[in-house]
């Protein structure tokens, strides 16, 4: 697009918890992109013009984390931004703190979206179907089994299901012994249902809202990872006999929300009908397979949007999946594992001479197919090869983590 066509807009700073995806889709866009990361991951720096970390690791540093700090790393880029992009953690930016544009919704919209609470009664008086949701005074009108999450983000793995009143306590104490801010007050018990996730990927200006694709989304997938509820990726389209409903239902919130730009809804698709989970005011994990299989740049028309305007419904050409690999365990990343994830052209790969925590995030592959099964077993099989190659890598050196520690330790000790 031409920069008058954009109204003259070209530098642009994508500034959130991981900001991969966004990143890189305004990077094929064209513009100027640089990035305040908090994994600042190999291909994050391949796409951006400049990266440097955000110094934050917690929601509770996010939480903390004041305008000034920002506004400091902003100034040692040495350009001049055009727009501020806020991504995961850090939707509740202040817009007014900041000199330049801020391609978002507003704090007070983004707020009332992300606080499933405030969602649960807006949802009620709007007649829209959703899990009854209990405050911390119901506990003894619970009907179980129910879902404890916390009240905004958490990418699923703070999720559990509690099947009695021991389960849930159980629960809201191990919830607060890893997380301090997760409190009674914090998390929210709902009516745990059965269905398929999926969500609908959303562009929307002030007066019209515009649905680009309805996602199935990979949640709790043994083969991506251990943790049942985990957000392991996502399928797009998503076929459903729901998918128009869903499509109208997710329309309709983000309007009545005054959400601007590409935001998400999350849907379970139940024998009832669709049932909605929660929105995501911000752009979606699900911006890879979108992207892939509508043949859009969502970034571009996430920043149209602002300008009032909403592009052409697009149409899949083929089934995009993405499946984000979870490490089993404490792993180093060295330059044969970094050679083996660019071969299989994945993403969110990170940066050589890191560790990943257990259970953490290790990287996004992709598979692009004629049908939805040919996609996933793709997929299946560039994940197989990673794992093969991790447990090979693992016989042939067992120790090699624990030598990696007393290097470091060394290295501290000397300093």
């Amino acid at each position: 697009m031409k920069d008058s066509e954009r109204g003259n807009m070209q530098n642009i700073l994508v500034i959130g918890f991981n900001t991969r995806n966004v990143v890189c889709s305004a990077s094929r866009a064209g513009y100027t992109v640089c990035s305040i990361d908090a994994f600042c991951d190999f291909d994050l720096q391949e796409c951006a013009h400049a990266s440097t970390f955000l110094e934050c690791r917690t929601v509770q540093e996010l939480h903390q984390l004041e305008a000034s700090r920002i506004k400091a790393q902003m100034a040692e880029f040495g350009l001049e931004f055009d727009a501020l992009v806020p991504g995961s953690g850090l939707e509740m930016l202040d817009h007014d703190d900041f000199p330049c544009p801020v391609l978002a919704s507003s704090p007070d919209a983004m707020q009332k979206a992300s606080d499933k609470h405030y969602l649960s009664k807006r949802l009620e008086a709007l007649g829209i179907p959703h899990p009854r949701c209990y405050s911390p005074e119901e506990l003894d009108a619970i009907e179980y089994p129910v879902m404890v999450k916390p009240i905004s983000g958490g990418g699923g793995i703070f999720n559990r299901v509690a099947r009695n009143r021991q389960e849930l306590l159980a629960i809201l104490e191990e919830l607060n012994g890893l997380n301090p801010e997760l409190t009674e007050q914090t998390v929210i018990i709902q009516e745990f249902l059965e269905g398929v996730p999926s969500s609908v990927s959303l562009l929307s200006t002030k007066n019209e809202a515009l649905s680009v694709a309805v996602n199935e989304q990979l949640i709790g997938i043994s083969w991506l990872s251990r943790l049942p509820f985990a957000y392991c990726g996502n399928v797009t389209p998503f076929r459903t006999d729901q998918a128009e409903e869903m499509e109208a239902l997710a329309e309709e919130l983000v309007l009545d929300f005054k959400l601007l730009g590409s935001n998400g809804v999350d849907f379970l698709v139940t024998e009832r009908g669709p049932i909605v989970l929660e929105i995501n005011p911000r752009f979606q994990g699900s911006l890879d397979t979108v992207e892939k299989a509508m043949k859009i740049n969502l970034f571009e028309a996430h920043a149209g949007c602002f300008r009032g305007e909403l592009p052409e419904k697009p149409k899949a050409n083929c089934f995009a999946a993405r499946g984000v690999i979870y490490s089993e365990r404490e792993l180093f990343i060295d330059r044969k594992l970094m050679d083996l994830i660019l071969k299989e052209k994945g993403a969110d790969i990170p940066s050589k001479e890191s560790i990943i925590e257990p259970d953490g995030p290790l990287t996004s592959l992709f598979a692009c197919a004629p049908t939805r099964e040919k996609a996933v077993l793709s997929l299946k099989r560039g994940v197989n090869r990673v794992k093969a190659f991790i447990e090979n890598q693992k016989e042939k050196n067992p120790d090699l983590m624990e030598n990696i520690k007393t290097q470091v330790k060394m290295l501290n000790f000397s300093d």
